[in-house]
Parts: C-alpha cells; sequence; structure tokens
C-alpha cells in the first residue's frame, strides 16, 4: 500500500511538473517567448475544422489582430462595418488595394471562455465612420490587446486605447489621435506592457510618437516624438543582462529607448516598409526588416549594451554591438522565429529559410512551403520538435525543426487566417476571418 502510494504521488509529482513547464498564459502578442512555445504533449500536430478541436465559436466583425489568453479568459477584438461587406485582397500587397470606408464601424472587445468557447462579455468602445482608409487585406482591428491577468487593454488606432478589468467593466480610456497611414493602408502595431507602464507606438504620416501609461489610471507617464513615417511594427521590451530597454523598430532607424523615454541607441539601414516584431534568444536581439521590393531587407542580431549609433559602415557585417548580420534574409509580415539553436525566416511567399542562431550563418536556403498558397502572413511558432507557418488561405504547414528541412504535413481550417495564433494552456487559439478555435489534441 505504502509503494502504490509513493507510485501514485510520483505520477501526480510528474503531471505536474509537465503542467509547469507548458506555457498557461499567452498575454501578448506571440506570447512571452515570440512563439516558440514550451513542449507539451497535449499540443497537437494535426488538425482540421472538426479534428482536435475542443471548441469553435463565432466571432462577429473582422480583425487580423492575435487572440491572447489568461486563465479562462481569451480576449479578441473586432471592427464590425455597419454597411455592406467590403472586399479581401489576398497574396502580394499592391499599393491600390486600398478601401475607403462608407459606412460607420463598430469597435468591439470580446472575452471568450477558455473551457467552453462561449462570449462571456463583449464591449463597443468605438461607433464611427473610420477616419482613414485600409488595404484589403488589413482590418480596423489588427492591433492585438494586451493583458496582465488584471485588466486587458484594448488600442484601436484612431480611436483609443481601452482598459478593462477582468469582468468588463471599463477602467479607463485614452482617445487617439486622427492621422494618416501610409497610402490609405491603416495600422497594425500593438501595445506591449511593462510592469506598471502600457507602452505603445503610432507611427505615422501624420504625427509619430511612443508614449507610456499608468496601466492603473491610464495617467501619460511620458510621450516621445519619433522622426517616422508610417510603420506596422510592435515594440519589444528587452530584458538583458545590462538593462531593461523598448525596442522599436522602424524604416528610418531602429531605436532603443530606456523606460523614461530617453534614446539609448539607433540603428539605420532598414528596408522602406517595417512590420516584423523585434524579440530576443541567446543573449541577442534579433531585428527584421524585409520589404519585398527594397535590395536590401536585413536582419541584424545585436548584443546587450549599446549606446549612440550602432550602424554598419559600409561593406561591415558586424560591429562591437551587433553579432551578425544578414542584409537579405528579412522578411516582409511575418515575424521570424528562433527555437533551439535556429533562425527560421517565413517569407510572403511561402518560402523557408534557417540560419545559425548566434552566428547567422546559413544552415538551409529558402524551401518552398507551396506553390498555391496565396501568402504568408501570421508569424510563425514552435513547440514539440515542430515548427507551425500559418498561410492566409488557412492552411497551416508542419516543418521538422533542426538543420534538415522536412515538410511533415499540412492542417487546413478551410477560411482564410492572417491572425498570428496564441499557444496556451496545452491549446492553440487560432483565428480565422469569421471564428476562434480552441484545438488541442483529444485523448
Amino acid at each position: 500500500m505504502v509503494r502504490r502510494s509513493i507510485l501514485a504521488l510520483g505520477v501526480v509529482w510528474l503531471t505536474l511538473a509537465a503542467a509547469a513547464t507548458a506555457d498557461q498564459n499567452s498575454p501578448q502578442f506571440r506570447g512571452t517567448r515570440a512563439g516558440a512555445a514550451a513542449d507539451d504533449r497535449a499540443l497537437p500536430d494535426t488538425w482540421s475544422a472538426t479534428q482536435n478541436v475542443v471548441w469553435k465559436t463565432d466571432i462577429p466583425g473582422v480583425g487580423w489582430s492575435s487572440p491572447i489568453v489568461f486563465g479562462d479568459h481569451v480576449f479578441v477584438t473586432a471592427a464590425i462595418n455597419t454597411g455592406p461587406p467590403e472586399p479581401f485582397k489576398a497574396g502580394p500587397l499592391r499599393a491600390a488595394d486600398v478601401i475607403t470606408p462608407a459606412a460607420p464601424y463598430r469597435w468591439v472587445v470580446y472575452d471568450v471562455e477558455f473551457q467552453t468557447g462561449k462570449i462571456r462579455w463583449q464591449r463597443e468602445v468605438g461607433n464611427a465612420l473610420p477616419a482613414d482608409g485600409k488595404h484589403m487585406k488589413n482590418t480596423y482591428a489588427s492591433e492585438t490587446p494586451v493583458t496582465d491577468g488584471e485588466r486587458v487593454y484594448a488600442y484601436f488606432a484612431n480611436v483609443g486605447v481601452f482598459a478593462f478589468d477582468m469582468d468588463g467593466k471599463p477602467v479607463w480610456s485614452k482617445p487617439m489621435p486622427q492621422v494618416k497611414y501610409r497610402s490609405g493602408w491603416g495600422s497594425s502595431g500593438s501595445p506591449v506592457l511593462y510592469k506598471d507602464r502600457l507602452y505603445l507606438v503610432n507611427d505615422n504620416d501624420t504625427a509619430s510618437f511612443i508614449v507610456a501609461y499608468d496601466t492603473r489610471t491610464g495617467r501619460e507617464v511620458w510621450r516621445a516624438t519619433r522622426d517616422e513615417g508610417t510603420n506596422w511594427t510592435t515594440p519589444f521590451v528587452w530584458e538583458n543582462e545590462r538593462r531593461t530597454e523598448i525596442v522599436t523598430s522602424g524604416s528610418k532607424k531602429v531605436r532603443s529607448y530606456d523606460l523614461d523615454g530617453k534614446v539609448l541607441w539607433e540603428l539605420s539601414g532598414m528596408s522602406t516598409i517595417d512590420i516584423p516584431t523585434p524579440f530576443a534568444a541567446h543573449g541577442l536581439l534579433y531585428i527584421n526588416s524585409g520589404y519585398v521590393a527594397d535590395a536590401l531587407r536585413p536582419v541584424y542580431a545585436i548584443r546587450p549594451g549599446a549606446a549612440g549609433d550602432i550602424s554598419l559602415k559600409p561593406n561591415e557585417t558586424s560591429n562591437q554591438f551587433i553579432a551578425w548580420s544578414q542584409p537579405t534574409l528579412g522578411s516582409y509580415n511575418p515575424s521570424s522565429l528562433v527555437y533551439g539553436d535556429y533562425y527560421y525566416t517565413l517569407h510572403d511567399r511561402g518560402f523557408f529559410t534557417a540560419n545559425e542562431a548566434t552566428t547567422g550563418k546559413e544552415i538551409y536556403p529558402r524551401q518552398r512551403l507551396s506553390a498555391t498558397a496565396s501568402g504568408f502572413s501570421a508569424s510563425p511558432w514552435a513547440y514539440n520538435g515542430k515548427i507551425f507557418a500559418l498561410s492566409e488561405d488557412g492552411d497551416t504547414f508542419v516543418i521538422q525543426a533542426g538543420p534538415e528541412f522536412k515538410l511533415l504535413g499540412t492542417n487546413s481550417l478551410e477560411e482564410r487566417a492572417l491572425a498570428t495564433p496564441a499557444v496556451a494552456n496545452s491549446s492553440l487559439i487560432i483565428r480565422t476571418a469569421s471564428k476562434l478555435y480552441r484545438i488541442a489534441t483529444r485523448q
């Protein structure tokens, strides 16, 4: 009896230990580790619109913001068009593919129960004719919300930033200025949290800025103007061995700020349109900028402790603070991924590459995932030795991680998808054009 009890306790301990290693929450865009989730046997390798689906829920409105997860809460945002449906343009972006809104939109925040998929509450935060157009591929709700487990913060450019408690009670809100975005394409950069401050960057063609708010009250702590036109990147809070800094990518310069808004260092040499989000791994900061029409589509790996202008001189590929760089490795829409020892790049047009994360050395060159996919906008993610790449058609390509490229399979949800999924609580949360899925391995 004693031996049996000891064995039972051992099983419980192993179960709890395994659960502790899994990602319990995904509180922001790409989670807490830039898409590299903890291994978890409950996470699925295969799925469809019916297979390994715990639940799927219709989400009114349109939005390419990512879902976020905290405990039993799954938060998503959407913009509901009160007029006739608007066209969507898949594949490579064209400047002329712009929509001028003809009717008011309603901006809504949804809280979905993680266990059941039922909408717990929804809050409308705006109802108006949008101040600017948008690209057919964009939405008026492309900024991912963020949560600290006490409040959820939803940001819609040209509308405002809104804080709710976990029961949906409004806590504070701040209106956003009416600005213009490049070519009428709209916005998408998401806010981030660090301790008791909410940071957001609004790069536009009117007056760009970065701002910090007190998370409890909404008080503006500081604001700094930015010499930038429109960008679509999310800032990154980099906690490194030297300090904590807020890294912002931009088409003119990458800039890093201290927690009070002072510029610590800057880096020029980016492509003319900047979308991917910076992130850190292996003690390095990774910057990615890859507008497809530019000759310069760089990736930079940066060491901590930089100061001043750290830009590369002609013919340089590294310096005191830039560990390595590649001039044509950058991706356009998807952010890149470090998983294990390798830096993986997913390109919009369906190519995939691997480089050594600490040196930039090429592991394998471009490999085609699909010759028929419309394109890739969502950022890749990884777990259990596999990398996942979601196409705009709703097909997820499963790739073997490691030094050898191998396509393992394809999972289809048969509906358009551009939002980056969330991994949390042994589940994958995927947003399509009309639905939210919770996917997990069914026992």
